[in-house]
């Protein structure tokens, strides 16, 4: 059960994310729907190698989450969407301003 509530937890996290770095940075942006996408998913994936790199950010042995694990998986999750919609809103745009 932990594992569903840690990825809603990096997704919703990169979602948020996204949409910062898309408000942020206008030349990165993919819209509305794409930052939000693509932060999820980099949320998701920043989330899980930083729980990979760090245990005790998945949860506690017990089989519960205590606010330590929470706020890291917000921070990966944030930071993972943050960094993947960036990179790809750059690259879009790099490719798009080649035509």
């Amino acid at each position: 059960m932990e594992t569903i509530v840690n990825l809603i937890i990096q997704a919703v996290a990169g979602a948020v994310g996204g949409n910062a770095v898309g408000k942020g940075m206008k030349n990165a942006s993919l819209g509305g729907t794409g930052d939000t996408i693509a932060g999820a998913i980099g949320g998701i994936g920043g989330g899980q190698i930083l729980s990979a790199i760090i245990p005790a950010l998945a949860g506690g042995a017990e089989g519960g989450l205590d606010i330590g694990a929470i706020i890291g998986q917000i921070i990966g999750g944030g930071a993972g969407g943050a960094i993947l919609t960036a990179v790809v809103g750059l690259i879009k745009n790099a490719m798009s301003g080649q035509r």
